[in-house]
């Protein structure tokens, strides 16, 4: 079951660059019962086994992100550590960070789903600065760290958003997902050795889930090509939304 939930959402997210763990951390509380905090390396566990697939796939068409790619990581690696040593250390309450993904991603989301994507002639001016995107994936790296979400679910749109190509994009963000996720899964497995509690992944779960996302994401990857930007804004608004929803629930529940 893991396994198939995890295949299928990577290969509907792996097209917009989104790994699919922001979906997953609600399945592996509500349905997984994986514990508190090893929910959140066991995602992250997910990442470095499931990005692999799209990343190869992608490389084979010849999207690679270049420059993008090296921004993102630059912001979200330092980030994550951050992040991860946050969550085990101080374990900052969810229902805060839910409120706030959903003030976020909620509009995001329905701007995307509603707006087409910007002309030629604008694709320029609506670039987001070199400093200002390594800060800003810097901050979402964190809360990667923190709540186990990759960093894409939250960048890709953003980026998309702002008028990067989403053929550029998804390689982007999947790379800087997995580099960072690395870097998380080993921090909190170094953490768990100094800390009482459930700190280290939970290696059986994010192996089974990792395997499905490795066969989604492979086969999202290779659909990518085929769905035109317009499409892509949708559907990436389309989940945007409904993950903010969820979000939103969460911290009013």
């Amino acid at each position: 079951m893991a396994a198939a939930a995890a295949f299928a959402l990577a290969v509907v997210s792996t097209p917009a660059g989104i790994s699919g763990a922001v979906l997953l951390l609600p399945f592996q509380v509500s349905v997984l019962g994986t514990p508190s905090p090893a929910v959140t390396p066991t995602n992250l566990l997910y990442n470095v086994i499931a990005t692999p697939g799209a990343l190869y796939r992608y490389r084979r068409q010849g999207q690679s992100g270049g420059r993008l790619t090296r921004l993102l990581i630059a912001g979200t690696l330092p980030g994550v550590v951050a992040g991860s040593v946050i969550r085990v250390l101080l374990l900052p309450g969810p229902r805060v960070f839910s409120l706030v993904v959903a003030a976020v991603l909620l509009p995001l989301g329905t701007w995307l789903g509603l707006t087409g994507p910007p002309s030629a002639g604008d694709d320029g001016l609506r670039r987001i600065p070199d400093p200002v995107l390594v800060l800003l994936s810097a901050l979402v790296g964190c809360a990667g760290g923190i709540y186990g979400i990759g960093g894409g679910s939250v960048l890709a749109p953003l980026l998309i958003g702002a008028g990067y190509e989403a053929a550029m994009v998804a390689p982007a963000a999947l790379a800087s997902t997995f580099t960072t996720s690395v870097a998380g899964v080993i921090t909190f497995t170094a953490l768990s050795a100094a800390h009482h509690g459930a700190a280290a992944p939970d290696w059986p779960t994010g192996i089974a889930l990792g395997a499905g996302g490795l066969a989604g994401a492979y086969a999202g990857a290779r659909l990518q090509a085929r769905l035109p930007d317009t499409l892509i804004r949708r559907l990436v608004g389309i989940a945007v939304t409904a993950i903010g929803a969820r979000y939103l629930w969460v911290g009013l529940g």
